[in-house]
């Protein structure tokens, strides 16, 4: 007989019970609530539009007014971000010549030490590779 696979049971702890029942009312039900008045409000809106006597002009307006209220609020938001780092550039450019000073010097010191090291991790190599040649060199000649 041949067994046919079984499919994984769910776990059925505490937390994961408690996501299904919350499931419906914190996710599912606040986005159907908010589609419905969403779909209410276009309706309400296009009724009071287009119904005879209705100000299309006026609801223009007030949609324009709606649009372009995000756009000045980020608008402000960027133009008191680029005044902040005008002004912190201002105070740096300022004190930057000193502090760059500074850190040529030690950029400079640094490089001497870095050299000097480089220059002793190399050096036995250097000095090993040498020797090797003058033996290679001595068994060429010694050797028709």
């Amino acid at each position: 007989m041949t067994e046919k696979a079984k499919l994984p049971q769910r776990p059925e702890h505490y937390s994961y019970l408690l996501h299904r029942k919350q499931r419906v009312t914190k996710i599912i039900m606040p986005v159907v609530i908010s589609t419905v008045v969403f779909i209410g409000f276009i309706v309400w809106v296009s009724i009071a539009t287009f119904n005879q006597g209705g100000d299309v002009g006026r609801w223009a307006a007030i949609s324009t007014i709606w649009i372009v209220i995000p756009v000045m609020v980020a608008g402000l938001i960027v133009l008191a971000l680029l005044i902040g780092l005008i002004y912190l550039m201002a105070r740096a450019i300022g004190g930057l010549p000193y502090y760059t000073g500074i850190a040529q010097e030690y950029v400079f010191i640094a490089e001497g030490y870095i050299k000097r090291g480089a220059n002793m991790a190399v050096k036995p190599i250097i000095a090993l590779n040498g020797w090797l040649e003058i033996i290679k060199a001595f068994f060429e000649k010694v050797t028709p």
